[in-house]
């Protein structure tokens, strides 16, 4: 479960260069509404695990968007989570500050970064709320524009990439800032409690020591159309870990 938030957290964020142009014969961009808050359930080796909320805030020029993740049923016995995860973007989607809370079994920690383009800097602090000490902080060299991980799934939906294009992306944790690679693979029909979707399946490559070190795969499924819906989300590790799959139970 601990690896759960990794799906919605590791998109990709600020695509400054496409490696092909996106074909005129597709669906138009989205345009991103002003809210919006889509329930997801969590699902891990077909046990069903967790509940996810992302909540999306247009507010004056910027945005808020954040998400929820705890455990349920069997899995929520064996080891509770309880986390949530904010950001605050600009006019343009950039990360201005993300603030992360963190309740996983005995553990409690709280997050907060800061990203300045003008400085070229991020800043990252994380505290063990139970001992009230530090347990890591640290500065990093960032673009002028980059986006948090959770936030680049929304700047994701306004683009309009076809199967067999691809654009790189540059994505920071706090920890670290890399150009990561998205390909939309294929056309696909996606069966949720809403209905079927028609989606594009994209792969987003952040996994295997570009962001995140653990060998994986993460796929995206948004639907083809002007709103560009994340219907399913997974991650896909070794056998001993398993698949975990976020699956859209309803937005609104």
């Amino acid at each position: 479960m601990r690896l759960a938030p990794l799906v919605l957290a590791a998109v990709p964020a600020c695509f400054p260069q496409s490696a092909n142009t996106p074909g005129a014969g597709g669906p138009q961009p989205a345009e991103l509404p002003g809210h919006e808050t889509l329930f997801y359930n969590v699902e891990w080796r077909l046990i069903n695990a967790g509940r996810a909320r992302l909540d999306f805030q247009r507010e004056g020029g910027g945005a808020q968007v954040k998400i929820h993740l705890e455990s349920v049923g069997l899995v929520s016995t064996l080891y509770k989570v309880d986390d949530t995860y904010s950001a605050t973007l600009n006019p343009s989607l950039c990360a201005e500050t993300v603030e992360m809370s963190a309740h996983e079994g005995p553990r409690s920690r709280e997050t907060r970064i800061t990203f300045d383009g003008g400085t070229h800097r991020a800043d990252y602090l994380e505290r063990d709320r139970i001992k009230n000490t530090v347990m890591s902080q640290h500065e990093i060299e960032i673009p002028s524009c980059v986006h948090d991980v959770l936030g680049g799934l929304m700047y994701m939906r306004t683009l309009n990439l076809e199967p067999g294009q691809s654009a790189m992306a540059a994505v920071s944790d706090g920890k670290k800032s890399v150009l990561a690679k998205v390909e939309a693979q294929s056309r696909e029909d996606i069966k949720t409690p809403e209905g079927v979707f028609h989606t594009i399946c994209y792969e987003v490559y952040l996994f295997n020591n570009v962001l995140f070190r653990r060998p994986a795969h993460l796929h995206i499924w948004l639907t083809d159309d002007r709103r560009r819906l994340p219907v399913q989300l997974q991650v896909r590790m070794q056998f001993t870990i398993g698949t975990i799959t976020l699956h859209l139970l309803k937005h609104e």
